[in-house]
């Protein structure tokens, strides 16, 4: 006789046959015009939307290099009164992929912005790089690459075991590993994190310091927002891979108030938040 599916086997099937992809990523910052300055004028993003909400005193708006209905964005939040916060050591940075770096570099220069490392490969690859900082203090690593439909291309985060991390993201969210790399010289290990080539969309680049098992989150960085068909399945999945692996259902599938957007939050094991987002719903959003 055929052995039975193990319980929940079916369950633990539907991430990797739900429609994904990464939507946003949530941060907050000290002066909303400001970053918005730098991030058209510098980046090349584009405004997308805007919202003022005060009765809860904030506001946030939306940019990135196409529309949110096919393009990952950063939804930058503004809260009344706060004018920094703290990044953590936890928190890596974003990447965007450029065709020059060396000309995007100039004009960040050129418009006062900071270079913490300046173009070139990186050591033994021929892919050049440079990294450099926002007004608030967030890193953006800039690669060079042939056109992409995606510039907006990487969210670095810091975990404390990796592999524990890779198989999370794989069960709970249905991601691919795309690439892991071991770096003995720097001592770190990366692995690449998502739902289709990493040249084509916006991946998660997970990072492991070798020793290094917990890190800082600060209250600057906030969440990633991810796209699905059916909340309350995968709002499902994600509580018994946290019973397995570890992290915590912050918020049980359901409707938002006021909106009426069905979502699910949860923190994966090293406390990373990631909101799950009803695909219908969002677009409704959008209009």
């Amino acid at each position: 006789m055929a052995e039975a599916a193990p319980p929940n086997a079916e369950l633990l099937e539907w991430p990797k046959k739900d429609r994904r992809r990464l939507l946003h990523a949530v941060y907050r910052v000290g002066d909303l015009e400001r970053t918005i300055k730098f991030y058209t004028e510098c980046f090349g993003m584009k405004l997308l939307r805007k919202r003022d909400i005060p009765e809860e005193k904030y506001s946030n708006a939306f940019l990135g290099f196409g529309p949110e209905e096919s393009h990952f964005v950063v939804e930058l939040t503004y809260n009344y009164g706060v004018s920094s916060y703290d990044i953590g050591t936890g928190f890596g940075h974003f990447a965007i992929a450029t065709q020059d770096v060396y000309k995007m570099v100039e004009d960040i220069k050129a418009k006062g912005g900071t270079v913490t490392r300046e173009p070139g490969p990186v050591k033994g690859g021929t892919t050049v790089i440079a990294f450099v900082k926002d007004p608030d203090g967030y890193i953006f690593e800039l690669i060079q690459r042939g056109p992409t439909p995606e510039p907006l291309c990487q969210v670095m985060l810091r975990v404390g075991d990796l592999e524990r991390s890779i198989k999370f993201y794989e069960k709970a969210l249905g991601m691919k590993l795309l690439r892991k790399k071991d770096n003995p010289e720097y001592k770190y290990t990366l692995a690449m994190m998502g739902y289709a080539d990493e040249y084509e969309t916006t991946v998660l680049e997970l990072t492991y310091n070798y020793g290094v098992t917990e890190y800082t989150k600060g209250n600057a960085y906030a969440q990633v927002a991810i796209s699905t068909d059916d909340v309350y399945k995968s709002g499902e999945v994600v509580k018994l891979v946290t019973e397995e692996l570890g992290g915590k259902v912050t918020r049980p599938p359901g409707p938002v108030p006021g909106i009426n957007t069905k979502i699910t939050s949860f923190l994966d094991p090293d406390g990373w938040k990631t909101v799950l987002v009803d695909n219908e719903d969002f677009l409704k959003e959008l209009q």
